[in-house]
């Protein structure tokens, strides 16, 4: 399942970031942050814990997603933000 408050990029804000930079490319995003450090783009709090993602960025009930009170959507009844 594709998140969609990030639209399945596993970031946020991703309008601010220039155009070239290919939202695809995490290492290349991460790096736009760096040199950005003003800008609002973040790791989907939905996706992950603001730093990393809980499996894909960007989806959701992967095989790295344990369900229920075991998985990283416990918090929240085992379903992630915008399920």
């Amino acid at each position: 399942m594709n998140c969609t408050r990030c639209r399945g990029t596993g970031f946020l804000n991703t309008e601010q970031i220039e155009d070239g930079v290919d939202i695809g490319d995490k290492d290349a995003v991460f790096a736009w942050m760096k040199e950005h450090p003003e800008s609002d783009v973040t790791v989907c709090d939905c996706c992950g814990n603001g730093e990393n993602w809980y499996g894909e960025p960007g989806e959701h009930y992967g095989s790295n997603d344990p369900v229920g009170s075991n998985g990283p959507y416990a918090y929240n009844g085992g379903l992630c933000e915008c399920h």
